[in-house]
């Protein structure tokens, strides 16, 4: 254990305003004036995720850049570059995505646009996974966490980094003044600048288990909304033709994730239609949290209760990769495709992209209902 102690003090004014406001109260004015923080804490041992909680004014960023300098606060991201460009040179392509997703940047758009476009959630993650990139053997330094996010996204977030911190094997301190993100942090230690205390919860944090929980539900909507999250899928702006039924997942009335399924093949009769899940988004302040299975689980659950048979087919690497984990689905096949270039010459260098891997599912409703139990 050791003692950090910090001393905030400012020069009274001897403005006449100044004067009579003091008065008025009748206050010590240099005494109202002066905040002194003191707290024992062993924050060297090993650890991932270190959480300075307080209030404004309450000494949180000045005891940070006492204990790891003035220049703590790295602030790494340049705003006019793609994120995806400022990973370290030797960082393979592989590495640099692996790293957005593990801290919930999954939306590919944003991998590739100026930094800053991005939302202000979108900006903290893309500094988290660039700082941790750069600074594999420092303490990582984050102010203001999830203070320019509403709190729901905070939780999700903070969910997002937890993960990632044990994941690289980080160390990660995050100041903020929302007690809020402790649960979804999970963090080894806490000081309270507001208390003055310090936690040590690194025995705890293993066997740690939430007792807040966000609660999602999926109901059919209308297939306008898609214009709401076209812009976030991978591959088209547009539904399909024919057939199609139309799911969202909501957080309380927030729309925040949409799925599709559509007919792509002829109807024999005296056999069930078959119904292609596809157009699967969830908002990218919500990624992280597994949410995009969960919703293409759930929702092809509820159309085979419809009479339904549901398969998928699809290109996303990530989505393959959920649905290879999920006893649920069933490969049926991986192909390799030709995709026709619209309003181009149909000629092999301009009609076609070529060697387009697809894969192929079936849904298998008594294995979901197995795991639900």
């Amino acid at each position: 254990m050791k003692t950090y102690e910090v001393l905030l003090a400012s020069d009274p004014s001897n403005s006449f305003r100044c004067t009579k406001a003091a008065n008025s109260l009748d206050i010590n004015v240099e005494k109202k004036l002066t905040h002194h923080l003191k707290v024992e804490a062993d924050i060297v041992s090993d650890f991932n995720i270190g959480l300075i909680l307080g209030a404004s004014g309450s000494g949180k960023t000045t005891l940070a850049k006492k204990i790891y300098g003035d220049n703590c606060f790295k602030e790494l991201l340049d705003s006019e570059k793609p994120i995806i460009d400022q990973f370290p040179e030797q960082m393979s392509y592989e590495d640099c995505v692996s790293n957005l997703n593990a801290i919930g940047l999954t939306h590919v758009p944003c991998w590739i646009r100026p930094a800053k476009t991005l939302s202000n959630g979108q900006k903290v993650r893309a500094e988290c996974a660039l700082l941790i990139s750069k600074n594999t053997q420092e303490n990582i330094v984050i102010d203001e966490w999830t203070s320019v996010v509403d709190r729901t996204v905070a939780k999700v977030m903070s969910h997002c980094v937890s993960k990632y911190a044990r994941r690289q094997k980080a160390k990660i301190v995050l100041l903020s003044c929302h007690y809020d993100v402790l649960e979804w942090l999970n963090p080894d230690w806490v000081i309270d600048c507001n208390l003055q205390t310090f936690t040590d919860r690194r025995l705890l944090c293993q066997t740690f288990k939430r007792t807040e929980q966000l609660v999602f539900e999926i109901k059919e909507v209308e297939r306008n909304t898609w214009k709401n999250f076209s812009k976030y899928h991978y591959l088209s702006e547009r539904l399909p033709g024919g057939l199609i039924k139309t799911y969202g997942l909501f957080h309380e009335e927030n729309q925040i994730g949409f799925q599709c399924f559509a007919n792509y093949v002829p109807h024999k009769k005296g056999t069930k239609m078959i119904m292609h899940s596809n157009r699967t988004v969830v908002h990218p302040d919500y990624a992280g949290f597994g949410l995009g299975i969960k919703l293409i689980n759930e929702s092809s659950f509820l159309m085979h209760q419809k009479g339904y048979e549901i398969q998928a087919k699809f290109s996303s690497l990530p989505v393959y990769k959920a649905m290879s984990k999920q006893s649920c689905w069933k490969q049926s096949s991986t192909n390799r495709d030709f995709r026709i270039n619209i309003g181009k010459k149909m000629d092999r260098k301009k009609g076609f992209r070529m060697d387009i891997t697809t894969y192929s599912f079936k849904f298998l409703p008594k294995e979901f209902e197995k795991e639900k139990k």
